[in-house]
């Protein structure tokens, strides 16, 4: 970390030229963190202390500290979406990366880290400017469990180990790698089980999400977990929803005794906006709204996002309800959090060259682009589809309401991009095009503009569909109701593909999963592509995938099902696991057996792929301390071993998988381990334990190595929430080889 003088802002506080506080104890940087914060407390009056407790935090001009609002967003890029942003006049926009879904989908963790490096450059330098905050409220690490949810285009998917190794990497990415020192500070929400927004007349502000101990262990909380372990998160943001009749932000045992007690957070927790106010006016939790301020503060709650705590604290206090001394420790918390970030360090400010010279640089762009190259995934192609010849196909008929669409393609919580490239545009730095949109807009609710587009197709020779969805029909506050193609768009494409001259290509665009079965079944659509929402850039890294610039290697994180496993679903059912007594199917590849439309972790290539076992275990011992042996070993054989009982920290393995391309194209693949638990009543049908991403040229051969934690990677969940290895043969799955491992259990003696 270098520091800079003279930056193009005021000092946030401790400015030299201020002769009362330039000697206080809290502007001293030789102090430690916790001694200065200690010194600032003492300072502050009470009333003073209360409105730091919200996110528009007030300034306090006796002690030169400014004002702060500590709501700003950086989901896959620093967007305005929150009111600690702004872009112009000073900035024209930011580095506008491919939606998380789609970034998730490159199953590119070192690629995942680069984004969150940028995006950090990026807020910097316009926290330099005076443009922005340092406290961004992403990433949102929420499992994508349910196909209809609004916001799953936000997350990484519905694979918790994918989600949690996410959440690590882009945190870090963001965050950087200076001791204790914060170059952004990020927040993983929203903590826990929150993923229904507004569904058949349940809204997320009064929902009670009634999840099992195995569940939230298994599923809900992984992502959570790593993040504040592994990835050091700066804060973790609670959720409106209730969680087993208590609401998220006033649950002292999911708050103050997991986040910051078993899992240690060093930062602060911070609502969802407004959460603490709707515990009394529409979850009726509370009697009066100090009691909403009280039980939050008192659960573990340090800042909230909305006015509840500006206005009842005090109240609260004077009822004794709640003490001044809980108001000092979330402030400890959130002003520590902004020491780390240097914002008491007056004019000494880390990153403090970083300016409008380092916003929307060629080497951000390009990096947007490989994104979004990475992240599109091939669905379908049936040998004569792409990818597509500017020799054969000189001109290319490119219809769809998606098909010259800006905003679309970065999704929501998203800023001003850079630049964009429409898919028409990309396709048209290729070849002559032909553009009809088919549909005024993705409703496509009448049919009068197919005549055209059939037109053009058969004009062309080859066309290209770009369809999909957009925030009319999946956002915040917007489930789906169905996850079939909206209005008229299956005609659409069914007709231009029937009036098709030449090779037709189906792109999807959209964050969720899409019953396209029709589309799978017709012999006259020769390629399906899944494009996510792809960024600023989107249009050309279509448009290169399409004439094989690009070899797509993208794979879905997320279960594509049929529209009729909806009807077997409701959205307020939070269990994971299958209940054929009651018709319930179980959701996730993790848990669901039934058919799909695309199955987790699919993707094609233009060239193909062979993997073989280069070298792993037969078997591994699993020690048990011998002060945690059950009476019957029967039992621990039956039920496995409790991670808590054995040496995690050594427990791991290597696998060494020989990888080979084996077409006649250089190409990129994703190599994928799977395990699945012995037979019995452990539930998992396998689950995702390691991934690595690797470049072969055609015909080349490489050795990949992927460790395997076996407490982390082999273990599963008990109905009690306990997490335990099973004994017993263990299959993994890597491609079409299945692969037996036996972990056994051995005693080893407590050595005084």
């Amino acid at each position: 970390m270098v520091f800079f003088t003279g930056t193009s802002r005021p000092p946030f506080a401790c400015d030299p030229s201020n002769k009362v506080t330039k000697d206080l104890s809290f502007c001293r940087v030789n102090l430690s963190i916790k001694d200065r914060v200690k010194d600032l407390l003492g300072r502050l009056t009470l009333q003073e202390k209360i409105s730091l407790l919200v996110n528009n935090a007030a300034a306090v001009p006796r002690l030169g500290i400014q004002g702060y609002e500590w709501w700003s967003e950086a989901l896959h890029g620093v967007s305005d979406v929150g009111p600690g942003t702004r872009f112009l006049p000073t900035f024209l926009g930011a580095t506008q990366f491919p939606q998380v879904i789609t970034t998730a989908s490159t199953f590119n963790d070192t690629l995942w880290e680069e984004i969150g490096q940028v995006v950090s450059n990026e807020a910097r330098a316009m926290y330099n400017g005076g443009m922005a905050g340092l406290t961004f409220w992403s990433p949102n690490v929420n499992i994508f469990r349910d196909p209809r949810w609004g916001r799953g285009q936000e997350t990484p998917g519905e694979d918790p180990a994918l989600a949690a190794r996410y959440a690590v990497r882009y945190v870090k990415g963001l965050q950087g790698n200076v001791g204790n020192r914060l170059k952004v500070a990020a927040c993983c929400k929203h903590y826990t089980a929150y993923d229904l927004d507004s569904w058949n007349g349940v809204n997320r502000h009064s929902f009670n999400a009634k999840v099992s101990k195995q569940d939230l262990e298994d599923t809900y909380n992984v992502p959570f977990k790593a993040c504040v372990l592994e990835g050091k998160v700066a804060s973790v943001m609670c959720s409106y929803n209730q969680v087993n009749g208590k609401p998220t932000c006033a649950d002292s045992n999911l708050l103050k005794n997991t986040i910051r007690g078993s899992w240690r957070l060093n930062g602060y927790i911070v609502s969802d906006c407004d959460s603490v106010g709707v515990m009394y006016t529409d979850q009726h939790y509370t009697a009066t709204p100090e009691d909403a301020t009280a039980d939050s503060i008192k659960a573990g709650l340090d800042l909230d996002c909305g006015p509840s705590l500006a206005v009842y604290t005090e109240g609260a206090i004077k009822q004794g309800k709640l003490k001044e001394t809980d108001v000092d420790g979330a402030l400890a918390n959130t002003i520590g959090v902004q020491m780390r970030l240097g914002m008491f360090d007056g004019p000494r400010q880390p990153y403090a060259n970083l300016g409008i010279h380092d916003v929307c640089l060629m080497s951000s762009n390009q990096l947007a682009l490989e994104a979004a190259r990475q992240g599109i995934v091939l669905l379908e192609n049936r040998g004569r589809g792409p990818p597509l010849s500017t020799v054969r196909h000189r001109t290319v008929a490119v219809i769809g309401p998606n098909s010259d669409v800006t905003v679309t393609m970065i999704g929501n919580y998203a800023g001003i991009a850079c630049g964009y490239t429409t898919p028409l545009q990309g396709i048209s730095r290729y070849v002559k095009t032909i553009h009809q949109a088919g549909c005024s807009d993705v409703s496509c609710k009448g049919n009068q503009l197919v005549g055209p587009a059939e037109g053009a197709a058969k004009q062309a020779d080859a066309t290209v569909l770009v369809m999909g969805l957009d925030q009319s029909i999946e956002a915040e506050e917007r489930d789906r109701t169905t996850i079939l193609l909206p209005g008229h768009q299956q005609e659409l494409i069914s007709r231009v593909a029937k009036s098709s001259r030449g090779p037709c290509v189906l792109v999807i665009m959209s964050g969720g999963p899409v019953d396209i079965t029709f589309a799978k079944r017709d012999p006259r659509i020769l390629a399906i592509i899944w494009a996510g929402y792809p960024g600023q850039a989107g249009g050309t890294a279509i448009a290169d995938v399409l004439f094989g610039t690009t070899n797509p290697g993208g794979k879905l994180p997320m279960t594509w099902y049929p529209q009729e496993y909806l009807t077997k679903v409701p959205m307020t059912n939070m269990g994971m696991r299958a209940d054929p007594a009651h018709n319930y199917p179980g959701r996730t590849y993790r848990f669901y057996k039934g058919p799909v439309v695309y199955p987790f972790g699919h993707g094609l290539s233009y060239t193909t792929f062979h993997h073989s076992i280069a070298q792993a275990p037969t078997s591994l011992s699993v020690p048990m301390l011998s002060i945690h042996v059950e009476n019957n070993n029967a039992t621990t054989l039956t039920n496995g071993v409790r991670v808590s009982h054995t040496k995690c920290a050594t427990l791991f393995t290597r696998l060494h998988i020989n990888v080979e391309n084996t077409g006649s194209m250089d190409g990129t693949h994703t190599v994928m381990v799977f395990s699945s638990p012995p037979e019995g009543k452990w539930a998992t049908n396998k689950q995702l334990v390691g991934f690595q991403k690797v470049h072969l040229v055609a015909g080349g051969l490489q050795k990949v190595a992927l460790d395997i934690h076996v407490c982390k990677h082999l273990s599963v969940v008990d109905q009690f929430g306990i997490r335990r290895v099973p004994m017993g043969q263990h299959t993994l799955h890597i491609g079409d080889i299945k692969y037996s491992l036996a972990i056994k259990p051995t005693i080893e003696e407590i050595k005084y």
